[in-house]
């Protein structure tokens, strides 16, 4: 398992939170293109897709590298990977829960059917 700092993991699930950033993302899981690309299906600024940029970034999620006079960003998995693996964690761990849950949920039903239960 790959190891993390909560602070790390923190700045992940953040990065991931705002829909724009996760669209930002979406497009660079395709390859990696300049931040005027990105921009275009978005209706803001440069600067503020910018902004955006430099939250993934330090998230460690994109990077950006100047080539020419454009920048180039592309897609870092790392940290994903982290986040994903952080989830399957409580993935598994409410499934557990879940499936114990729904057994208590049946046995108590039969109990009532067989007139077990208060009525």
């Amino acid at each position: 398992m790959v190891k993390y700092t909560e602070a790390e993991l923190s700045r992940t699930f953040s990065a991931l939170s705002d829909p724009t950033r996760r669209g930002i993302l979406r497009r660079l899981a395709d390859g990696s293109t300049t931040v005027s690309e990105l921009a275009g299906p978005y209706s803001m600024s440069l600067p503020a897709v910018s902004k955006h940029l430099k939250v993934l970034e330090e998230a460690g999620l994109v990077s950006r590298d100047k080539q020419g006079r454009e920048y180039h960003c592309r897609l870092l998995a790392g940290p994903l990977r982290e986040a994903m693996e952080w989830i399957a964690f409580y993935r598994g761990f409410w499934h557990a829960r879940i499936d114990s849950l729904e057994d208590f949920l049946a046995s108590d039903e039969q109990n009532d059917n067989d007139g077990g239960g208060a009525g």
